[in-house]
């Protein structure tokens, strides 16, 4: 193995990826001479990790959100390079999980006294995720931030939420079908329907807080349609980590789950939206990443590793 690691930076995440770069830039200790690969284009970050793993690079640092860590860590699976991750987007909804601060001088501070863990990897349609992947309002939501961006709109996660409000008037829910680990799940109109490898979206908002990263499951996550008022009441209990104790909120935790509607799914992989598909099959990879996590998230009672796996 090359041990020179390299960091993928996506500069175009906003403020945070230039002071990234930055941090990047001056490391020390672990990391110096780390050398910086600058993104261009979307998918670009996926052709960057390619190239590192030809050069069979030790570790690949991701300076990104999660669409940057998600091309990455897709590229990496189920090879003997291990992901770092430097949070640098809106949401970071697996680098909040993994505790790392969104801080880059803190966060390369921290991965380099991390240890090295493997990760299990979701797989939509046969296509990576690595923390939530789902279809629902919050498809909707990440297609209309996406939009909201290539109109020249400012990222971050207080626009995010403001995009998020915006869809949420006037949202219609959807009729889905789910089928769990080869059985028939429930079936009507839903807020959403979340495939959960990770325990947050971005933001910290905990959909899943029961979820391991390395259980060799996914968590199955819906919630029933209501009233927006019902809704936007419980809304504060994603936080604090207390959503299934939402009446309408259910969760199976499944090697496989399927998902039909009555018509073309709109759905997301880690926030980024994907075209309309008739179905989605969702299994997992066990373990299939390796990735950098701080000591003390490991050995977190309630964090998103399972003490067995040690």
């Amino acid at each position: 193995m090359n041990a020179r690691p390299v960091a993928i930076v996506n500069p175009r995440a906003g403020v945070i990826a230039r002071a990234a770069m930055a941090a990047v830039r001056s490391a020390k200790g672990r990391w110096q001479g780390l050398e910086v690969w600058l993104t261009e284009r979307r998918g670009h970050a996926g052709d960057l990790a390619q190239q590192a793993v030809r050069e069979e690079r030790e570790i690949v640092i991701a300076c990104g959100g999660d669409g940057t860590v998600n091309e990455i860590g897709g590229v990496l699976m189920g090879t003997p390079v291990t992901l770092g991750l430097v949070p640098a987007g809106s949401g970071n909804g697996l680098g909040r999980a993994l505790g790392i601060s969104r801080s880059p001088i803190r966060a390369l501070s921290v991965l380099s006294s991390a240890v090295p863990r493997g990760m299990d990897v979701g797989m939509v349609n046969g296509k990576p995720f690595l923390n939530v992947a789902g279809a629902g309002f919050d498809a909707a939501v990440g297609y209309a931030y996406d939009l909201h961006g290539q109109a020249g709109g400012r990222r971050g996660l207080l626009n995010y939420f403001r995009v998020g409000l915006k869809t949420a008037w006037g949202y219609k829910c959807e009729e889905f079908r789910i089928e769990v680990g080869g059985a028939a799940g429930p079936s009507g109109k839903f807020l959403l329907v979340a495939f959960a490898n990770g325990q947050q979206y971005g933001g910290g908002a905990l959909i899943a807080p029961l979820a391991r990263l390395d259980d060799g499951l996914v968590d199955v996550v819906s919630i029933e349609d209501a009233p927006l008022a019902e809704m936007l009441w419980h809304a504060p209990l994603m936080p604090i980590g207390r959503i299934q104790g939402f009446r309408r909120y259910a969760r199976t935790a499944a090697q496989s789950a399927v998902l039909t509607g009555s018509g073309p799914i709109a759905y997301h992989r880690d926030g980024e939206p994907e075209p309309p598909v008739d179905k989605l099959e969702v299994t997992v990879m066990p373990r299939a990443l390796r990735v950098l996590v701080p000591a003390a998230t490991v050995k977190a009672p309630a964090g998103p590793f399972s003490p067995a796996n040690d």
